[in-house]
């Protein structure tokens, strides 16, 4: 059996996520010290209470990479003969894979995350920007209807099949919501307010390349299926850049998915709060296992996919 190990994003947030995991596992708690620490506040607390802070990009970004690197480091303790075919990450979860291909150091990781939320955050004033989700049709007829609407509004995340989130400037969404509730086309706006990697992004990316030139990468251990482009990495520098096309381009999760499973992958785990990338998988590709590590009663059905 060929594994990949799949980490999820901004939106899969929740009260309380990893909780058990710190409560039960000396690995989980290390974790979680060592992003306070590294952030200097108790991002930990604001885990574990939530709240409309832990909404917000800055923090939700973090507090997302902690839960599911301390769900992975619990894994790979209980499960040390893992040893995964690849890993990837949707859009803030590529950083939780360069974690577990050994790329970054995590201190560095989560550092980077919150400067990257901050400069995302900060590329577009409040209700300037925003996103929604378009279900139920093909990427290229959310693509054709993008093309219909006046300003600017791109496909941002192909994420199956059947769902493509639209993201640009505030009015053009409105304008595309519009147009598509009016062919009968579901599509659901969603809570942010930063068009996350459209082309709105581009000056936050260079900003970003600059604190990514100050971190040191390590060649991965494990090919790591990039947003950017749906390819296997295992460079150093070509991961670095990579990141970096990441905040102005759009996630490629459904190409990602069947490379994977083009190159034998028959069962991917999910190591993160919720289990929104388990789903898109199981509309992208058919015959695969698909298991995910959430809450810690989720460790013994794992031996199916392991």
């Amino acid at each position: 059996m060929a594994l990949a190990l799949v980490f999820p994003g901004q939106g899969s947030q929740y009260a309380g996520m990893g909780r058990d995991f710190y409560a039960q596992f000396e690995e989980a708690r290390e974790v979680f010290e060592r992003a306070d620490a590294a952030l200097g506040f108790k991002l930990s607390r604001l885990i574990f209470e939530g709240g409309e802070e832990l909404n917000r990009t800055v923090n939700t970004q973090p507090a997302i990479l902690t839960v599911s690197y301390a769900l992975y480091r619990v894994l790979k303790k209980l499960f040390p003969e893992l040893s995964p075919a690849f890993v990837a990450g949707h859009s803030l979860g590529e950083f939780s894979a360069l974690l577990a291909a050994g790329v970054l150091e995590f201190e560095d990781a989560i550092r980077l995350v919150r400067k990257r939320a901050e400069l995302m955050q900060s590329a577009v004033p409040e209700g300037k920007g925003a996103m929604a989700a378009v279900i139920g049709v093909s990427p290229e007829e959310v693509e054709a209807l993008c093309r219909e609407v006046d300003g600017l509004v791109e496909p941002v995340n192909y994420n199956s099949p059947l769902q493509t989130v639209v993201a640009g400037e505030a009015d053009a969404v409105k304008k595309l919501i519009r147009l598509a509730k009016s062919r009968k086309v579901k599509v659901v706006p969603l809570k942010v307010s930063v068009p996350s990697h459209s082309s709105l992004m581009r000056e936050a990316a260079e900003r970003f390349r600059e604190e990514l030139e100050r971190v040191p990468f390590k060649d991965a251990a494990v090919p790591v299926v990039q947003n950017y482009d749906a390819r296997p990495h295992t460079s150093a520098e070509e991961i670095r850049k990579n990141l970096y096309l990441q905040l102005f381009n759009p996630v490629r999760w459904t190409d990602s998915v069947r490379l994977m499973v083009s190159e034998g992958t028959d069962a991917f785990l999910e190591v993160g709060p919720k289990a929104v990338l388990s789903k898109l998988i199981s509309q992208t590709v058919e015959g695969v296992k698909v298991c995910n590590l959430d809450k810690v009663e989720d460790l013994e059905k794992l031996k199916g996919c392991l």
